[in-house]
């Protein structure tokens, strides 16, 4: 036991790359990250070069500047000489900076607009709803016979539109995928739709980007676009119910994880288990991650979660589950046998 705990916490050392997908605002595969990776590169160029000019005039400036020493008897007299060109430098850049603002403005409408002119007419729809400090995605929804729920994870097809419905459980949430589109604040008691379309085949990383409690840092998820095909074959794999235990072992897995507490918040479709607090277990081994994109989704780290959850992502709503070894195994094999 003591050994699983000191793994837990090791695990906290994984490098960022251990967990996979690409988290990338300069590298779009999608029309809205073009779109707002077009504008930071004008506000970027615009604002650069004011910033030199900044700088260089500042030098001229000192380097034009009278000297004098502790000899030198101070100038009390007042102003007269007049600096037309001074006055013309000032009044040219104060009028060069209002046309570079309203360029910047006309700049950021015109992108406003691009990003809200994706077609959504054969969109996949998905609800996702956040929690403190997970993700719970939903899809088809306003369709109970085609509806599934997974979580932490979003498969999308490329070259199709997604529009997601952001929902939030507690706080206020913010759901943001670099690689695809621009951040959404998720406020409690509202919804709000956003919508993206992923152009490349990949796994992009997306993050909670408001502040939401202890655990905000270890609130992501990955959003997997395949091809239609590999889309569709998901989707079907998903609706499916739990695969039934084939071994002894397996069954015995089962049995520790419907008498426990784990039904109590968990759900696995075709069992007992119809909890709606955590994540949806279903298919939990097809999964690359577990708790949020915390950890890989292997059996030693799947088996200090269970143990000890509260030493690898310490506040969250899930206990210490202290479980005899044989009893671990078992429920261990069960959870990997939900593909």
């Amino acid at each position: 036991m003591n050994s699983l705990r000191a793994a837990a916490v090791a695990l906290l050392e994984l490098p960022l790359d251990a967990l996979a997908g690409v988290q990338d605002a300069l590298a779009p595969s999608g029309p809205q990250a073009a779109h707002i990776l077009e504008l930071w590169h004008l506000m970027l160029g615009i604002c650069g070069v004011v910033y030199i000019a900044v700088l260089v005039a500042l030098g001229i400036a000192l380097w034009r500047a009278p000297r004098a020493s502790a000899q030198t008897p101070p100038d009390t007299e007042p102003l007269h000489t007049a600096e037309a060109h001074l006055r013309r430098w000032v009044g040219g850049a104060i009028a060069l900076s209002v046309i570079l603002l309203f360029v910047l403005l006309i700049a950021s409408v015109r992108t406003d607009r691009a990003l809200a002119s994706l077609p959504t007419a054969d969109a996949v729809e998905i609800q996702l709803t956040a929690h403190q400090w997970w993700w719970e995605a939903t899809y088809d929804a306003s369709d109970p016979g085609k509806r599934f729920t997974t979580a932490n994870e979003l498969h999308i097809p490329v070259g199709q539109p997604v529009r997601v419905a952001l929902k939030s459980q507690d706080v206020i949430h913010s759901f943001w995928v670099p690689n695809l589109h621009g951040k959404k604040d998720l406020i409690p008691g509202h919804t709000i739709t956003t919508a993206f379309r992923a152009d490349a085949p990949g796994i992009y990383r997306g993050q909670c980007a408001e502040f939401c409690g202890y655990q905000h840092a270890k609130m992501a998820l990955l959003v997997v676009a395949g091809s239609p095909q590999q889309y569709a074959d998901w989707v079907a794999r998903q609706r499916q119910p739990a695969n039934a235990p084939r071994s002894a072992l397996q069954q015995r897995g089962q049995q520790v994880f419907l008498r426990g507490t784990c039904p109590m918040c968990h759900a696995v479709l075709g069992t007992d288990a119809n909890g709606e607090s955590a994540p949806d277990l279903t298919h939990l081994a097809s999964r690359r991650t577990l708790a949020a994109a915390t950890l890989p989704n292997r059996p030693e780290h799947l088996a200090a979660w269970i143990i000890d959850p509260q030493a690898i992502k310490p506040g969250v709503n899930m206990p210490q589950n202290p479980l005899p070894p044989e009893a671990l195994q078992a429920l261990l094999a069960y959870l990997e046998s939900l593909t």
